[in-house]
């Protein structure tokens, strides 16, 4: 009880003095501005608010107006903090998170608008939690779209599954939704990156020499020989295009590995002239490769 006078009392006589005070006065001292109580907090902010749209950004006194807001009004973000506290993060971390959110509409709001600050500063401080949630939650980011279309399909699925007593298919869900079933499956597959394993994460079944096996077992492995293939494919309608000489060039420095100087003696010209042909033709062939690739 004597905490909570001495905090109105704090409260009053901060006001009195501010009531009294000039634009060239200071701002009354608060010595603890977070224990101040919401309700004085309210009337208190209007005062300092008044006074930072006067002072000059970077100034001490500037700094002590809006240090002093955002520890008065620290209140409204564990206000808003608690509406997620079944979510299980750590509230620290959603607190935090939420000061951001205090911190923006601290410096947006303005006095003039004649709005209480604490419904500017609410959808603000909500937003930046939700925000978070949004890119920290899921182990794979999906755009906002199918985020929200997720928690749709599951409070559709929910309510079809109590009426039919089984899984709904995707056309009853498209129906009940009112949205296509290209969408349904869209939803179902965005929800697969909500949730992440570990490769290292044992599964139940038959596993290999100790009995058990892990996720990482089932995932193949990038062979080389696939995407020699793939280039083959790729490079033979480009050697297709070239002509008969350049073929021969080719064929004889790297299927005949011939040197520079024995193409010369063949083709009757000098070595240079080879060098100069062969980097010429690369240089198409590379062009043709990265083309067919998306990255000319």
């Amino acid at each position: 009880m004597d905490t909570a006078v001495g905090i109105r009392s704090q409260a009053e006589v901060a006001d009195k003095a501010a009531q009294d005070m000039t634009d060239e006065e200071t701002l009354p001292g608060i010595a603890d501005p977070a224990s101040v109580a919401p309700r004085d907090a309210r009337a208190l902010s209007r005062q300092f608010f008044r006074r930072l749209a006067e002072l000059e950004e970077g100034t001490h006194e500037y700094q002590y107006a809006r240090n002093t807001l955002i520890e008065m009004n620290m209140s409204l973000v564990r206000f808003a903090a608690g509406r997620f506290r079944g979510r299980g993060d750590d509230m620290e971390d959603i607190v935090q998170t939420g000061m951001i959110g205090l911190i923006k509409a601290i410096d947006r709001f303005e006095i003039s608008r004649e709005v209480e600050f604490t419904s500017f500063a609410l959808p603000y401080i909500v937003g930046e939690i939700k925000r978070f949630f949004r890119d920290t939650t899921w182990a794979v980011h999906v755009p906002r779209r199918l985020q929200e279309l997720r928690v749709e399909l599951a409070k559709a699925r929910e309510e079809l599954s109590s009426r039919l007593d089984r899984d709904p298919t995707v056309a009853e869900l498209a129906t009940l939704m009112n949205i296509t079933e290209q969408q349904v499956v869209e939803g179902q597959l965005a929800s697969n990156g909500y949730n992440s394993s570990s490769l290292d994460a044992a599964l139940t079944g038959d596993g290999r020499e100790d009995g058990e096996a892990v996720l990482a077992d089932f995932i193949g492995v990038e062979e080389e020989g696939l995407q020699l293939v793939e280039d083959f494919h790729a490079l033979a309608p480009l050697m297709a295009e070239l002509s008969d000489r350049d073929r021969q060039i080719i064929h004889m420095r790297f299927v005949e590995e011939a040197t520079q100087a024995e193409i010369g003696e063949k083709l009757g010209c000098s070595q240079m002239h080879v060098s100069r042909l062969i980097k010429r033709i690369i240089a198409r062939l590379r062009e043709g490769m990265l083309g067919e690739l998306g990255c000319a």
